[in-house]
């Protein structure tokens, strides 16, 4: 499985990587990144972070399985997000919380999680070894249909949910 994700979108959704990004752009990248590549060596799946903009500054990309990708004028992080969701379709989970972004990955038959739901269960201490698998609070409120059953979006998120590793 590979996971897109929308480097500055899911940086300016966090405090602690916010404030990093506060000191420089290449500081707010470099911890995510860390985060990153503590989730892929915890996984076994593909992790490419997406950023707006060339490349400047040294910062090398960790070894193993996690990539950084910027985007070349015209095109922006988003519209490569979109057109690799395409090109990867429900072999990729997208992370961001762009709904234009997670209409067109939904559309490619992507997986989408919001930034502030992917951050919230990677950086979750389980120090009991429990993992939280309560579908209750995934479900929306209003619904047509079988009340128990959840949409096949929440679905699709809840099981990229549970392809990261706990902590």
């Amino acid at each position: 499985m590979r996971w897109l994700i929308d480097g500055y979108n899911v940086i300016r959704r966090d405090p602690d990587l916010r404030g990093r990004e506060g000191e420089s752009l290449e500081a707010g990248r470099r911890a995510l990144v860390h985060l990153i590549a503590d989730l892929a060596r915890r996984s076994a799946d593909d992790f490419v972070i997406v950023f707006d903009g060339a490349r400047r500054g040294s910062m090398p990309g960790p070894a193993g399985r996690v990539r950084q990708v910027f985007s070349r004028p015209p095109e922006t992080a988003d519209d490569v997000i979109v057109r690799l969701a395409e090109q990867w379709r429900d072999a990729a989970i997208v992370v961001t919380s762009d709904r234009t972004v997670q209409h067109a990955a939904r559309r490619a038959r992507c997986a989408v999680l919001g930034a502030e739901e992917f951050l919230a269960r990677s950086r979750r201490d389980v120090g009991d070894g429990s993992v939280e698998t309560d579908e209750e609070q995934d479900r929306p409120t209003r619904k047509a249909g079988n009340p128990r059953r959840l949409s096949k979006q929440a679905l699709a998120a809840s099981r990229a949910l549970r392809r990261l590793p706990p902590r």
